[in-house]
């Protein structure tokens, strides 16, 4: 038996054959709100709790597992959130071709995975490469957080920002506890905290383009 095809949950979700090219994101919020990205936004707990307490912010979560960002979209369907959505993609390639240069004001990058095998570790997220589009696509000014339970990719994470020209590292924020089951970034970092690992966390601000030359 054929299985139905999937409910339509545009615009909350969409995926890079959706779009016609880079996105205006005047035409696709229809407001000129500033926009922020969450790459590897999972199942939208931050882009939920981020939309609602911010509905002055644009987020856009950036999501390659499509089953997840098909979870995430459902909860901001239900709740009527325009000023969110989820892409179905590779981070990657939608950095590289639709994501215009200096155009978002922050970045969250919430437990990329650590891809743990030896003959797996080139799967990872962040790479020099990486970190020289999120140079791009980040307004000067702009934030990057970045938080991993896993100690050693985090301070490969931290030394690719910090001796990368166009970002200046901050203090991080400190770890406060939750208020409720849902006051955490993440669900995973939900499940992590509450099974006493330690997270790591990393902020840094990209710099103006004429602060190293």
């Amino acid at each position: 038996m054929p299985h139905p095809p999937p409910t339509d949950l545009r615009p909350f979700f969409l995926t890079l054959e959706d779009l016609d090219g880079p996105i205006e994101w005047s035409e696709f919020f229809g407001n000129s709100n500033p926009v922020e990205l969450d790459v590897g936004s999972g199942r939208g707990l931050f882009l939920v709790s981020a939309g609602s307490e911010h509905p002055e912010v644009n987020y856009l979560g950036i999501e390659l597992d499509y089953r997840e960002g098909r979870r995430a979209a459902r909860r901001l369907k239900k709740r009527n959130m325009p000023n969110v959505r989820v892409l179905g993609a590779d981070a990657r390639v939608a950095l590289a071709s639709y994501i215009a240069a200096h155009s978002v004001q922050a970045v969250h990058l919430y437990f990329p995975d650590p891809w743990w095998k030896r003959k797996h570790l080139r799967r990872r997220l962040v790479t020099d490469e990486f970190v020289d589009q999120l140079a791009l696509v980040l307004q000067p000014g702009g934030l990057l957080h970045s938080w991993s339970d896993v100690e050693d990719y985090f301070r490969i994470i931290a030394a690719l920002f910090d001796h990368h020209p166009r970002f200046e590292k901050l203090p991080p924020p400190d770890q406060t506890e939750p208020i409720h089951d849902m006051d955490y970034r993440t669900s995973f970092e939900r499940r992590k905290r509450q099974d006493g690992c330690t997270i790591w966390r990393g902020l840094w601000k990209r710099t103006p383009d004429d602060a190293t030359t």
